[in-house]
């Protein structure tokens, strides 16, 4: 048995007074493939950050090769073959990607002057390692999210690279894209590289991992090897609760739909789309980026208007022009992207929730009711469970899980009929993304129509009544999620 590449022994770490790792022992060897999962706030991050030198440990050590070090510095990390690739992969985007990739060695040969010949060099041997096609003089911006995260592995193995840790590294990426990057993976296995694999997604865990370590609330609560783990045993491990599997059935669907799409199209990116959605339904739509789903969703929103066909609300022909038109119409949209698009992040807890319904809050002289809209911040933070101290605390403070709940909640408390979810629960942990799930199917019971847009195919089938696939901007099938199952849809959609 190969010797330890790392190991980090009996590792505790504290910030003001809250304890993040209590007594972690971890351990890769060369050539590993080894997921390390856990729930938001479980110390993933923090055992990442005490490897690779940023943080150091209020106790225990690190050992490197069977070199033991009580702490370390992000230099000494990456002399010791450790590099991590974060989410937003630390490129440059107004560089090339040749600048991107020779720019580090520039800095650590302390070069005063530019050789442009020196730095293709540089730049063509990094590519060449993982065979990645790209034009060197190309804007890192300019660039797909895959594209990028090439650049940022070729980075990583320019420095006598020995383990790769990789933090959610198929969160923005297409199927497609995912096989790609765990191809890649392999063949860096092959050459002796270890990999530590980020991930809380189950069936990438299972696909690439072949050993596990989880964390919950700063302690090791399980590792070993993944062929020993099943889908119900890793979810208790990351939580600590029992799952038990839930298919939705509608129940008191109304006699007429509540938002139908009449032969809708726009300008090529979908064509012909035609579908209805009953009141105390769960209507699902999936299908590849690319295939026109997205688009759809920003149309019933009105965000990129229809150019052909008709919407219906409640039978009657609506143009949908803008978001207040479809706030008007009672429609609601959970956008993919909360962090951008459906949150004011440095802003309080309490002012997301109410932001949308704030003109009903304001009496008749324009002062604010701060009694009614007390009342209603606490309806809604005891009604979604939202975890929080304090709903005057900043939004950014809250868990990923938590920040998708009070998205929710503000459009919630407009009381609509029609809520559009894109991606409803990217980036959330197992627990929260259980919790928002049974939230979605009460609200279909009280008479909510709702329509969730993902390719997370598990949650689509869990939770809708009916599923469209969408593919080259058509629907290609619609199917009772009951009667069907992950490899039919697949076919559809490829």
């Amino acid at each position: 048995m190969a010797e330890s590449l790392l190991k980090a022994v009996d590792i505790y770490k504290s910030f003001v007074g809250v304890q993040a790792l209590k007594k972690v022992n971890f351990e890769i060897k060369p050539g590993e493939i080894h997921c390390l999962a856990g729930e938001n706030g479980s110390g993933k991050s923090t055992l990442i950050k005490i490897i690779s030198g940023v943080y150091s440990p209020d106790d225990g050590h690190m050992e490197f090769d069977g070199k033991s070090y009580s702490k370390i510095t992000p230099i000494e990390a990456i002399k010791n073959g450790i590099q991590v690739i974060y989410q937003d992969f630390s490129v440059f985007p107004n560089l090339t990607v040749m600048e991107n990739l020779a720019f580090n060695s520039e800095l650590a040969d302390r070069r005063h002057l530019v050789n442009w010949k020196r730095m293709r060099e540089i730049a063509e041997e990094a590519v060449a390692k993982i065979d990645f096609k790209v034009d060197l003089d190309a804007l890192v911006g300019n660039l797909t999210v895959a594209e990028k995260q090439m650049i940022a592995i070729s980075r990583a193995l320019m420095f006598n690279t020995k383990l790769i840790i990789m933090d959610e590294p198929t969160t923005a990426l297409t199927k497609k894209e995912v096989r790609n990057l765990f191809n890649i993976i392999l063949k860096l296995k092959e050459r002796g590289i270890a990999i530590l694999f980020v991930s809380h997604k189950l069936n990438e865990v299972f696909e690439i991992s072949e050993n596990f370590t989880i964390l919950r609330s700063g302690e090791l609560v399980a590792t070993g090897s993944t062929s020993e783990l099943d889908a119900k045993k890793f979810s208790y491990y990351m939580t600590g609760r029992d799952f038990q599997q839930r298919h939705f059935v509608p129940v008191n669907l109304s006699e007429n739909p509540i938002f139908e799409a009449r032969g809708v199209g726009m300008g090529g990116r979908f064509t012909d789309v035609s579908f209805a959605v009953h009141r105390g339904e769960i209507l699902g739509i999936t299908g590849l980026l690319d295939s026109g789903r997205t688009e759809l969703a920003l149309s019933i929103f009105g965000i990129k208007p229809i150019e052909t066909g008709q919407f219906l609300v409640d039978g009657n022909p609506v143009r949908i022009s803008s978001p207040q038109v479809a706030i008007g119409n009672n429609i609601g949209y959970v956008p993919e992207d909360r962090l951008s698009e459906g949150l004011f992040l440095s802003q309080s807890i309490a002012d997301n929730i109410v932001i949308s319904e704030i003109d009903r809050l304001v009496k008749s002289a324009g002062i604010l009711d701060k009694k009614k809209r007390s009342a209603e911040i606490d309806k809604w933070v005891n009604e979604l469970a939202i975890a929080t101290p304090d709903p005057n605390n900043a939004c950014q403070t809250l868990s990923g899980g938590n920040q998708q709940r009070i998205v929710l909640a503000k459009w919630l408390a407009c009381n609509l009929d029609v809520l559009v979810l894109n991606g409803p629960t990217v980036g959330v942990d197992i627990g929260s993304k259980h919790d928002i799930h049974g939230i979605l199917q009460q609200l279909a019971k009280e008479g909510l129509g709702l329509i969730i847009i993902s390719d997370d195919l598990p949650e689509v089938l869990e939770n809708c009544s009916r599923v469209l696939v969408m593919k080259a901007g058509r629907i290609v099938a619609d199917m009772n999620a009951g009667e069907t199952d992950e490899k039919t849809i697949l076919s559809y959609m490829l």
